[in-house]
């Protein structure tokens, strides 16, 4: 049988995410798949199994992927995510009790990210919350937390409200460049609005809904697609015959992602630490009690940007020290060359009392990398939140 490779690729020094399945006899067959996985492999892309599925690394390359969504615009498959409806009266109360999110500020057409506790205040998961209508959201989650996060949900919930994952029969394609709004209308038409940033907007295509959302994860101008599984592949399709869509692989979505600064759960992001110690403090000022929120005044680390020079990135899990010898204070979480910066970045968490110094290393195997605290995010050139005409 065939297995399925484990590379994430040497390009760039992408790491394995813990999200990757890593046990070396899992086989191809028994992985799940999306609607686009046939797509992928007719494409020749690099596949590898993450979060339980058979995904795109790459295409023709990771920095050549990285660059054209900078530049133009990217297509990524999405579908492993998770998406829960939640009706019903009382919805706004039985949510917003056991998420970050104020939901009490959150307008209809609006989405908002935050995170699901525990009761010691570890994520479980981020996740972004859609606003429907009354008494009515949706929320995304991660794919490999989809299981775990709809079970603890379903035992935490008031009574009243409906909880159902839709995942099953709901597909999602992202859309991301500079140049991404003139892919859309192309596909839409060109009465097609964008939505304001963390906003999103409902139309139809081919008969059926469509959800349109603003937020994005590569710091360029985005768009999330959420509609039904049967019509990704004709929806992707029709994307990637534009002249300035190329479809994307989570090679490079890690790089873009980091060159932000964005956490991903499973290594950033974890239930050994709070959003608080993960530099999400102005995310945290609900008024109204939620689970976990006592925790997040105890903050023992802090996740803090690396600039590291030259090509040799740090990983995951190498040790961060104090310069000159000194003693070990964190743990890298996330390392890679960033291909518009030119030289490596990493996220790593330290202890918070020498979280300000300026000067750090990092032991790898092959030796110690000089690294320099940074402000985030590394990238600052992005579009993300740029004014639409």
């Amino acid at each position: 049988m065939k297995k399925s490779s484990l590379s994430t690729g040497k390009e760039c020094g992408i790491m394995r995410t813990s999200h990757e399945i890593r046990d070396k006899e899992i086989t191809v067959e028994s992985l799940k798949t999306t609607p686009l996985t046939g797509w992928h492999h007719s494409a020749k892309a690099k596949m590898a199994a993450f979060a339980g599925y058979d995904m795109p690394i790459q295409y023709e390359g990771i920095i050549a992927e990285h660059n054209h969504t900078r530049q133009a615009v990217g297509i990524f498959d999405i579908c492993h995510m998770g998406e829960f409806s939640l009706t019903g009266p009382g919805a706004k109360a039985a949510l917003g009790a056991l998420v970050t999110q104020d939901l009490d500020t959150l307008a209809p057409g609006k989405c908002r990210y935050g995170f699901l506790l525990s009761e010691t205040g570890g994520v479980l998961d981020d996740l972004i919350i859609y606003y429907l209508d009354d008494d009515a959201y949706m929320l995304v989650v991660n794919g490999a937390c989809e299981a775990g996060d709809f079970a603890w949900l379903s035992a935490h919930l008031a009574k009243g409200p409906t909880l159902t994952n839709i995942s099953a029969k709901t597909g999602k394609i992202d859309v991301q460049g500079p140049k991404s709004l003139e892919a859309i209308r192309a596909v839409l038409g060109s009465d097609f609005h964008s939505p304001g940033y963390f906003n999103f907007m409902r139309t139809i295509w081919q008969g059926e809904p469509l959800l349109v959302s603003r937020t994005g994860y590569t710091g360029e101008l985005g768009y999330e697609l959420y509609l039904d599984s049967a019509l990704v592949l004709p929806m992707w399709e029709a994307l990637a015959a534009h002249p300035l869509v190329k479809p994307v692989g989570l090679g490079a979505r890690d790089t873009l992602r980091l060159e932000m600064g964005y956490p991903l759960y499973g290594q950033d992001l974890d239930t050994a630490h709070t959003p608080a110690e993960a530099g999400f403090g102005p995310l945290l000022g609900k008024k109204t009690p939620f689970t976990g929120q006592a925790a997040l005044a105890n903050v023992r680390q802090r996740l803090i940007g690396l600039e590291v020079p030259g090509r040799r990135s740090a990983r995951h899990y190498d040790l961060v020290a104090l310069p000159g010898g000194g003693e070990e204070v964190g743990v890298v979480t996330s390392g890679s060359f960033a291909p518009s910066l030119g030289h490596c970045v990493a996220l790593a968490y330290v202890r918070a009392d020498v979280a300000e110094q300026e000067q750090f290393v990092v032991r790898t195997q092959r030796g110690e990398l000089e690294a320099k605290r940074t402000a985030l995010p590394f990238y600052t050139k992005g579009t993300a939140r740029m004014k639409l005409m």
